[in-house]
């Protein structure tokens, strides 16, 4: 068993101290909801020495923005966003997103600033012995030539296939939302489609923060879109499961037409994949399956499979074709 030290942090002034006490220790960890932290701990795949708990930091709650938008705490767990009725109300992708994206027990302890920073799923990776490039850079990825039915078709690299696993991050991605942090002697932010690097020849390289950067809020714009959206998840089973394709849409349709898109989907990237390529090719042109249907085999042409995931991306055009086509049926059109 290895010793790991503890320490809490509470109040205003706890902020800082955080951020002090994990910048001035490369083998220091922030702890929040610990769904994720504590697994890998068991596996022995993280091995900080000391643990510092963010839980009673002032870093909760949904707030309205100036401009319309919506603050997200760090801390604020997941359960609570979802019910949040700001969120039910403008951001029905997020809030479904955020019930579908865990079981009740893990949403209740599970913060939206932990979630932004979940390790990948791979089983390569939290095998804890297995090559991993993410885990040891250098050591090969076991993935490529292993099993990858869950692996990634969009965004990979000849060092890392393993599959981005946050639902909630991909109607964000289609929100543009933006992640705020605080570090020892500044306050940053960052568009949420930085936030997420891709492997490329550092696939253990996942965000641009620092070591002992803290997230402290998650900045969301609300357009009038967004009202109408939805979340749509395909999974091997009912329950409690990662996608194998999800689907974050908003659709905007006057006069036949398409006037405003988000997309995003899950499942499919090594980080939550904006669909830009289906906005660019839907915006302007008929709301009709033909051209959903168009708009995403577009979007996944680049896809590289292997031989256990290649009906990734079949899957992912129908689950894309199916998601804009309910929003067009559940009256989308203005």
């Amino acid at each position: 068993m290895r010793p790991i030290s503890y320490v809490r942090t509470e109040g205003a002034d706890g902020i800082d101290r955080a951020v002090g006490l994990v910048t001035a220790d490369p083998d220091s960890h922030f702890l929040a909801g610990g769904t994720t932290e504590v697994d890998l701990l068991r596996q022995h795949v993280l091995a900080p020495n000391r643990l510092v708990d963010i839980n009673r930091l002032p870093l909760s709650g949904v707030e309205e923005l100036p401009d319309g938008g919506l603050r997200i705490g760090a801390l604020t767990r997941m359960s609570e966003v979802a019910a949040a009725p700001a969120v039910q109300e403008r951001l029905p992708m997020v809030a479904r997103a955020l019930v579908l994206g865990a079981s009740a027990q893990l949403r209740h302890m599970a913060s939206m600033g932990g979630n932004m920073m979940q390790k990948v799923r791979c089983g390569y990776y939290r095998d804890g012995e297995s090559p991993c490039n993410k885990r040891e850079p250098g050591a090969g990825c076991a993935a490529l030539g292993g099993v990858s039915r869950t692996h990634a078709v969009l965004g990979t690299s000849e060092h890392c296939i393993a599959t981005h696993p946050s639902d909630v991050a991909v109607p964000l991605v289609a929100l543009d939302a933006v992640i705020r942090t605080r570090t020892a002697d500044s306050e940053r932010a960052y568009a949420i489609d930085e936030f997420f690097l891709p492997p490329g020849d550092t696939p253990d390289r996942e965000h641009p923060l620092t070591h002992g950067e803290l997230i402290t809020a998650i900045d969301v714009p609300t357009p009038p879109l967004a009202r109408r959206s939805l979340y749509l998840k395909v999974r091997d089973r009912e329950s409690y499961e990662f996608a194998l394709v999800s689907v974050a849409a908003a659709l905007e349709v006057r006069d036949g037409k398409v006037s405003g898109v988000r997309i995003a989907l899950g499942g499919v990237g090594t980080r939550p994949w904006r669909a830009r390529r289906a906005e660019d090719a839907l915006v302007g042109g008929p709301a009709t399956t033909a051209s959903f249907d168009l708009a995403a085999r577009a979007e996944l042409a680049e896809a590289r499979t292997t031989p256990m995931n290649a009906f990734k991306p079949e899957l992912a055009r129908r689950t894309l074709v199916r998601a804009l086509e309910t929003l067009t049926r559940d009256g989308s059109q203005s």
